[in-house]
């Protein structure tokens, strides 16, 4: 991965055959954090969907696609990287001051978060150019 601050996580999967699978994920063993905060994004049925298009000051996520797939695009303010993600024990995880931005959702779509903290409005940077010029601010210290 050539993004700073993101890697894959794999969890602890379990096939089941006829009985389904079991997808296991545990604070502070696969997950990097204890998880405060929990949602997901289902019911992405236009084509032209997009969401994301943001980056956090502190919180740390792990994005898992749990249904269908879709594509995630990171920049940490040097590199740009487009990933597609399908498999519901294989996430990313994001550390702060990652730009992303999801699209090109399956009908069937349905992305799992896990954050470290509980939400914050003043934590989000919304806009991308004051994401370049937080990460700027942030390698010079």
């Amino acid at each position: 991965m050539k993004i700073k601050k993101c890697r894959f996580i794999d969890l602890h999967y379990f096939d089941d055959g006829n009985d389904g699978n079991l997808v296991i994920a545990e604070s502070f063993k696969d997950i990097p954090f204890g998880i405060k905060r929990v949602y997901f994004i289902n019911n992405l049925r236009s084509k032209k969907a997009t969401r994301g298009k943001h980056a956090h000051k502190k919180l740390e996520q792990v994005l898992f696609c749990i249904n269908g797939s879709f594509d995630l695009e990171l920049e940490d303010g040097c590199r740009k990287e487009r990933l597609r993600l399908g498999k519901a024990h294989r996430g990313i995880y994001m550390g702060p001051g990652v730009w992303h931005t999801m699209k090109n959702f399956s009908p069937e779509c349905v992305i799992l978060v896990l954050a470290s903290d509980f939400y914050k409005k003043s934590d989000y940077i919304r806009h991308y150019h004051d994401f370049l010029k937080f990460v700027k601010l942030k390698d010079k210290r």
